[in-house]
Parts: structure tokens; C-alpha cells; sequence
């Protein structure tokens, strides 16, 4: 019988990365061949292990590094490469701003294949570090080991600890590990001293963390809000209910942050880690954090969406209130409103407002939101944004004067597309976290709308994500 032998991975020898391509990766080429590298930037010399290897493309990652960029930098962050996120660190800012307006040129142009105006430059962020108003971690039994420390262990045969009590992110690709984080860069202190001190005040009264894979134990997850308004918002997830360790896990977290304003626990005995469908009990504090975007008010709960960088979401809804072009006399219909936040921003610009969403806690947020703020023109409705926005509720709530539509990073659903094409709305301003859908989207629009504005956003600096704000106009 002939035993099955492993395949010799493959590896490409001395390759010179050449450009940026897309969501983290760069570009090099041999004989013709694209080869997408993770972890690696253009002016990077090195080894590539290849993991898949089709005819005219193949993707890899680095082994060995035979030159780096004239363009790094030092990472940072001790985490950097390790916990999956921030990926560009080793990028000055201003280099990391090129490639995420490359990213959106070439997005727009390749997939969508359509005429368009010459790009505006990116709006950067002015704060790179801290910007993060929310912020999840997760607690677990088992920690994911880098590849560094786990080949010094092996060389000095040192046992290999993974089991015990962690807190931190959940590893890249690894369901059932966390990275263990003592200083994340993301969010405002006290963050990390709150993770830290409570993965600390569980492990010496040996309360028992979760076993993500045989979903056993208690501390589960914790999630941390800050606003600009100084509020802070803590919300911990537990495994089980146990009054009496949940009480005093809670009475040490008010204790030792008493700046907390409000104060959660979330009973979650689910196989996955989605709160939407679980309730959220205060345990102190008005259970919500109040944030203001120019003069505007808004109430953020637990199950909140809110975008997560204020001070640039400030500069993306101004931008799309400026691509509307109002003038006070327009209706316009706000598609994937969540919580009302872009609708209720632009309102004292419009006519009136209508708003789209399907999660009805957001739209009861986004309810309360306009009356915290005074606004009566505004009307939200809760459900698919397909099923809703048929004739009968454009001839209800009057005939649409700008459509501004936010969706997830899936892009709009096609029958969306077709009936935004029917209404003929004069102005579409179509807000996108993911331009490669954006600019599918935009293709099936090019029917009878013309792109006449674009404007790249980065909210997330140190990140490949990009957000892009595209203003389409009624072909004459």
C-alpha cells in the first residue's frame, strides 16, 4: 500500500512586492502572474509560501524577508501582527492614505466599469490612535501562542501553557483562542485597565472564564463604550446567571471605576456571542451613553449601531449632507438608517425625513433620538428595506427629492437597486463601507444616474477598511 505523502509546500524565492491590491494584501508578479502576499508592503523583499496557486493568480504569505520597504515604519503596539487587527501599522499614516484611495479608484473602476469624476482626496483622520468609541473583548480558557514565542518555547523545551484565564480578542482564524492583550491602542484609557482588572479580579476568586469551544463557564465577553461627552458605558456578558459572583464582579467594577456612567450585564447562554436578541439589564447608571455629532444629541444602549469613530463620522455625515445638496424643501428617504443618526444629522436641511432600517431596536432608537433632539419632521419604520420600499410607501410618504442610502458592507440588495432606478429620485448619495459592492451597485445605477461626486473617508486608520460617500445625479 502506498502511503499518502504530504504535498512540498511551495515557495517563490527573492519576490519583490510591487504594489497595494486590496483588503491588507499587496501585489507582486512573476512571468505574468499575480501573487497577493499578506503582512508585507510595496518595496518589501521576500520568501512567499503560497496557499493557493490557481492558473493566473496565487496568494501567499511571507517567510523570510530578504529587504524591507524604505517606507516602514515601527509597529506601535506590541500585539501588531498577532491579534489581526491595525495591519498597517508598520505604514506611516500619510502612505496608508494613498493605498486606501488607490483602493477606492481602482474598486470603482474595475468592478464598476463606468465613467467617473476625478476622486477628492481622502479625508483623513487627525487622531490615529484612541478614535474607537466601542470596543468587544472576549474572555476565555485558551490562549492563542504566536509563532515566535511558540518556536522559543519548543527550542528551550518549555511547556507549551495555553489553558487558563485570558482576556483579550479573538485570534485570527482560530474560533476557540483569544491573543492575550495588556495595552490595545484603539480605545481610551481606562479600557484597558478595566479588561485587565477584572480578567485579574476573576482569576484570584477563581470564577470560571468560557470554554469557547465546549461552551462551559461564566465570564464571556465585555464590551466598553466611551463618548466625546466624557460618559463611559460598560456591558459584561456572562455564561450562566450566578447572583452572587455576578454582584460582586460588578460591585468591584463600580468600585475600582467609579467614572463608569452605566454600568451592564447581559445573561447570554446562546451558542454564539450576537446580543440582538438578548436583553441587556442595567445593573447602574440610565443604561445608555448620550453622544453629540455638531448639535446633535443622540442616545446610544448596548445594541446601539453607532459608528465607531465619532470625530470621523462627524466628517462623513457632513460630507454626505453637502453631497444632498438640500435646500429645505426635499424628502428624503434615509435607507439603512440604524439608529437615525445620518437622517436626523441632515434634517434641519430637509423637508422631511424617512427613515429605513430593519432591526426595530434601532429604530426605536433612532424615535428617541429625534425627540431628544427636538426634531418632528422625521418618521422611522422598522423592516426589510426591500419588502418596505415598494410604491405604495413612496406614494404614502410622498415622492423621493434625495435617497441616501448606507448599507452594510454586502452592498444593496438588486431589487433595491431596480426600484431606487424606478423612483428617480433626482439626488442619491450612497454612503459605502466596502467600495467593491459600492461599485457593483453603482454599475446597475449607471442606467439612469451618473456618479458626479466622490469622497474616500478613513475611519479606521492603521486599518485596510475604508469608507466611501459617492454623490449619483438623474441623467439629463
Amino acid at each position: 500500500m502506498v502511503k499518502n505523502r504530504k504535498k512540498q509546500p511551495i515557495i517563490l524565492k527573492d519576490v519583490l512586492v510591487q504594489d497595494y491590491a486590496a483588503e491588507g494584501k499587496s501585489l507582486a508578479k512573476i512571468d505574468g502572474k499575480a501573487i497577493f502576499i499578506e503582512r508585507v508592503v510595496p518595496g518589501d523583499i521576500v520568501d512567499v509560501q503560497l496557499f493557493k496557486n490557481k492558473k493566473d493568480w496565487a496568494e501567499g504569505f511571507p517567510i523570510q524577508f530578504s529587504k524591507f520597504s524604505a517606507d516602514r515604519i515601527a509597529p506601535f503596539c506590541n500585539h501588531f501582527q498577532i491579534c489581526g487587527g491595525c495591519q498597517w501599522q508598520m505604514l506611516p499614516y500619510e502612505k496608508q492614505l494613498i493605498f486606501k484611495q488607490k483602493q477606492v479608484l481602482d474598486n470603482l473602476s474595475r468592478i464598476g466599469k463606468i465613467n467617473l469624476p476625478e476622486l477628492m482626496p481622502i479625508v483623513g483622520a487627525n487622531e490615529t490612535r484612541y478614535y474607537r468609541n466601542k470596543i468587544e473583548y472576549t474572555f476565555a480558557t485558551k490562549r492563542f501562542i504566536p509563532d515566535e514565542e511558540f518556536i522559543k518555547l519548543k527550542q528551550q523545551n518549555l511547556p507549551i501553557q495555553q489553558e487558563g484565564s485570558f482576556g483579550g480578542f479573538h485570534a485570527k482564524g482560530v474560533f476557540d483562542k483569544v491573543v492575550e492583550i495588556k495595552k490595545c491602542h484603539l480605545q481610551a484609557e481606562p479600557t484597558n485597565d478595566i479588561r485587565n482588572a477584572i480578567t485579574q479580579f476573576c482569576i484570584e476568586h477563581n470564577y470560571p472564564f468560557y470554554d469557547i469551544k465546549n461552551h462551559t463557564g461564566w465570564l464571556r465577553n465585555m464590551m466598553v463604550r466611551i463618548a466625546t461627552t466624557g460618559e463611559w458605558m460598560v456591558n459584561i456578558m456572562l455564561g450562566y446567571e450566578h447572583e452572587k459572583m455576578r454582584k460582586h464582579l460588578l460591585d468591584f467594577v463600580l468600585q475600582k471605576f467609579p467614572n463608569i456612567t452605566s454600568l451592564l450585564y447581559t445573561i447570554n447562554t446562546k451558542l454564539n456571542d450576537s446580543i440582538y436578541d438578548l436583553t441587556p439589564i442595567a445593573y447602574y447608571g440610565k443604561g445608555y451613553i448620550e453622544e453629540t455629532l455638531e448639535n446633535y444629541r443622540f442616545m446610544i444602549s448596548p445594541k446601539s449601531f453607532f459608528q465607531t469613530n465619532t470625530k470621523q463620522a462627524e466628517k462623513l455625515y457632513s460630507i454626505t449632507r453637502n453631497f444632498a445638496e438640500l435646500t429645505g424643501k426635499e424628502i428624503v428617504y434615509d435607507l439603512y438608517c440604524g439608529t437615525g443618526s445620518i437622517g436626523i444629522f441632515v434634517s434641519n436641511k430637509a423637508k422631511k425625513i424617512i427613515g429605513v432600517e430593519a432591526i426595530e431596536e434601532a429604530i426605536e432608537d433612532a424615535e428617541k433620538n429625534a425627540t431628544l433632539n427636538n426634531i418632528h419632521h422625521t418618521h422611522f419604520f422598522a423592516g426589510d428595506v426591500i419588502k418596505i420600499c415598494d410604491d405604495n410607501f413612496f406614494a404614502t410618504h410622498g415622492k423621493a427629492d434625495v435617497i441616501i442610502t448606507d448599507p452594510p458592507r454586502a452592498g444593496m440588495h438588486e431589487k433595491l437597486v431596480n426600484k431606487l432606478l424606478d423612483i428617480a429620485a433626482p439626488v442619491i448619495v450612497y454612503v459605502s463601507c466596502n467600495p467593491a459592492t459600492q461599485a457593483r451597485d453603482l454599475a446597475l445605477l449607471d442606467a439612469t444616474y451618473e456618479v458626479t461626486k466622490i469622497q474616500p473617508v478613513d475611519m479606521f486608520p492603521h486599518t485596510h477598511h475604508i469608507e466611501n460617500v459617492v454623490q449619483l445625479k438623474l441623467r439629463q
